[in-house]
């Protein structure tokens, strides 16, 4: 599939950035200003928050909606930020994305509702409703392990149709990918992969977005491999993709939200905790992480 960047809204890697909070539970709005001044300095180009890494669905209403407004307002003129919105309550899912639209964000997203296993038609319903509510671009965010309701490629063209604007595809299934990309043929349709274990192949597929959860510490290894895949260096690229999914078995032998606030700290970067009850990490466990990152010369 032939991609032209030139009408991408989205391109590079973003960071489907963590929410920090403070050991009374309260959010680390300071800690997320950090954060966002962090990485954008390290080159990344935009932000997915509220999502899973930024556990939206453990915060209330008023959390996320303070969240947005501290992004939007500290990314402003340096990165685009994508709103995630999804919620099993459609009354929620529309008040956030209307406050989304509101503070300045540039697109909104949404995991079909959840819990329940609702058919096509319903989620057809669904982000129809959400399309009508906003002016900015609503992406889909595939991600079934944790919706439960899979987007399957004959529904994503239809949701295209309506003029749902991309999809952030988390579903671990480069096949599935493909799919997507082969069954949808709206003009500007924004294929963004949703991890950065598939960044090579699903950019030499025509994605030119990755939302990637290891950019939340590790920024450089992934803009290194994307700007690599812009330059054509696709061998050089791919040797990149290798390291990533090394660091990505490192961060993956511990509880994945607090290993990445306690990896911050290693890089000097204290923004917070995540959200409880995920628990921290014992002493030994940021003594194994910080040991396994050094000894693959993260640190």
């Amino acid at each position: 599939m032939r991609v032209n960047p030139l009408v991408m809204m989205f391109e590079g890697i973003i960071p489907p950035l963590v929410t920090p909070f403070k050991n009374d539970g309260k959010l680390n709005e300071e800690g997320l200003r950090a954060l966002v001044n962090f990485l954008t300095e390290k080159g990344i180009s935009g932000f997915f928050i509220c999502g899973t890494y930024g556990t939206g669905p453990a915060m209330t209403t008023e959390e996320r909606k303070r969240t947005a407004e501290v992004v939007v307002d500290s990314a402003k003129g340096k990165a685009k930020v994508i709103v995630h919105v999804g919620s099993s309550n459609i009354d929620t899912v529309l008040d956030l994305a209307k406050h989304a639209e509101d503070v300045g964000a540039d697109a909104v997203a949404s995991v079909p509702p959840y819990y329940y296993a609702y058919d096509d038609e319903s989620i057809l319903e669904f982000f129809k409703g959400l399309i009508s509510k906003v002016r900015i671009p609503v992406f889909v965010y595939n991600n079934p392990a944790r919706s439960g309701n899979p987007i399957k490629p004959s529904l994503l063209s239809r949701l295209a149709d309506e003029g749902v604007a991309g999809i952030k595809d988390s579903c671990f299934d480069l096949v599935k990918f493909y799919e997507f990309l082969t069954t949808v043929h709206k003009k500007g349709f924004e294929f963004i992969i949703g991890t950065e274990a598939l960044l090579v192949p699903a950019y030499l597929a025509g994605s030119r977005a990755c939302i990637s959860g290891l950019a939340n510490v590790f920024p450089e290894i992934n803009v290194k491999a994307f700007n690599l895949l812009r330059e054509g260096k696709y061998v050089e690229a791919t040797k990149v993709q290798l390291d990533i999914i090394r660091l990505r078995e490192v961060m993956h032998l511990f509880p994945t939200y607090p290993a990445i606030f306690e990896a911050l700290r290693l890089r000097g970067i204290d923004v917070g905790f995540a959200r409880k009850p995920f628990r921290k990490l014992s002493r030994e466990e940021v003594q194994r992480l910080e040991e396994n990152l050094k000894r693959i010369g993260m640190l």
